[in-house]
């Protein structure tokens, strides 16, 4: 019998989504050799423009989940380097792993920088939610954008309006919950229970409208950025379509990589991506090579900022994948030990 923590259990499940993979790309597969004349011809100069705007995008979420912490853990505060590096390996880990495990990756980095915090783990995954709720901010103004001018293809319309009623209702409750916080003793209270309190602290920037606009201010400069990096990754596989093309594939990138079943969704992103560029006249060929070169582009930033943080912070890959249940148990077992005494 298999362990449920043996890594084989992973594999089993990895393996047919990799199949699945295999089988969108042959299905819907271009001409191959047109794909590779198009890299031949890429202008590496908006290449590096498309990798700067990427960075400025890290940096600006960075801030705004800095912001978010702030309002949820008492003085003294990480350092935003520290958030920044703790964000960078979260970005990584969602480059390479399955699933959204940067998410909590990046909580347990900068767990290790606050010793002596209790409840913090639950606090900081708190803290990370509210961070995610406010993309829905720019992605809402993007999407009517798109809806409005785009060139959108029937099938894409059902997703994006699932993608974004989905994004309300979350934020709707990140709301509510945050409301309904409150800072009794957590003396008497279960572990389970206790948790959840503490992760309702990492609400609390939805309860300041000052800090709250601050974070969306941060998280709409990224995806401005996001924006530009893809118009200018375009113009480097020599697609001169306006800002609304741009916008319509930032939007379909994002669609295509809210549920990660195999690492980056290879191969389903540059469907999404080279289906509705075929609208605007660009081969499908072309289309395919772009998207490979655009989640390219995105993978060299989070992979690059990715590892020299990872190394900065002595982690290795291992530990990273095993870090997010360790520091959970963790959590649980000191909530356990402080309600017995």
């Amino acid at each position: 019998m298999i362990a449920w923590r043996d890594g084989r259990w992973r594999i089993l499940l990895v393996l047919p989504l990799l199949a699945l993979a295999v089988g969108l790309i042959v299905w819907h597969g271009p001409d191959w050799g047109n794909v590779e004349d198009a890299f031949s011809l890429v202008r590496w100069e908006w290449v590096a423009a498309a990798i700067a705007l990427n960075l400025l995008s890290v940096l600006s979420r960075a801030y705004a989940w800095d912001t978010a912490i702030k309002q949820s853990i008492p003085p003294p505060h990480p350092r935003f380097r520290l958030v920044f590096s703790s964000f960078s390996v979260g970005l990584f880990a969602n480059a390479v792993l399955p699933g959204r495990v940067g998410e909590l990756a990046r909580v347990a980095v900068l767990r290790r920088h606050l010793p002596g915090r209790r409840g913090a783990t639950a606090t900081l995954v708190g803290s990370v939610f509210a961070h995610r709720m406010f993309d829905l901010v720019p992605a809402a103004v993007l999407v009517v954008w798109v809806l409005a001018t785009a060139k959108i293809p029937r099938w894409a319309l059902t997703s994006i309006a699932l993608v974004l009623a989905i994004g309300v209702l979350l934020f709707i409750t990140a709301i509510v919950l945050a409301r309904r916080h409150h800072r009794d003793a957590l003396e008497g209270m279960g572990p389970l229970r206790a948790l959840l309190v503490r992760a309702r602290q990492g609400l609390a920037v939805m309860r300041s409208p000052a800090a709250a606009a601050t974070a969306a201010m941060f998280q709409t400069y990224g995806w401005t950025c996001q924006l530009f990096a893809v118009w200018a990754a375009m113009r480097a596989f020599h697609i001169y379509e306006s800002l609304t093309a741009a916008g319509l594939v930032l939007v379909l990138i994002n669609v295509a990589t809210i549920f990660p079943l195999w690492p980056g969704n290879f191969g389903l992103v540059q469907i999404a991506i080279a289906l509705p560029l075929v609208n605007y006249g660009v081969p499908y060929a072309k289309g395919v090579a772009f998207g490979v070169g655009l989640q390219a582009i995105e993978a060299s930033v989070g992979v690059g900022v990715g590892l020299i943080f990872l190394a900065r912070e002595g982690i290795s890959y291992a530990m990273l994948k095993q870090m997010e249940d360790n520091e959970s148990e963790k959590e649980r077992a000191d909530e356990v030990s402080r309600l017995a005494r």
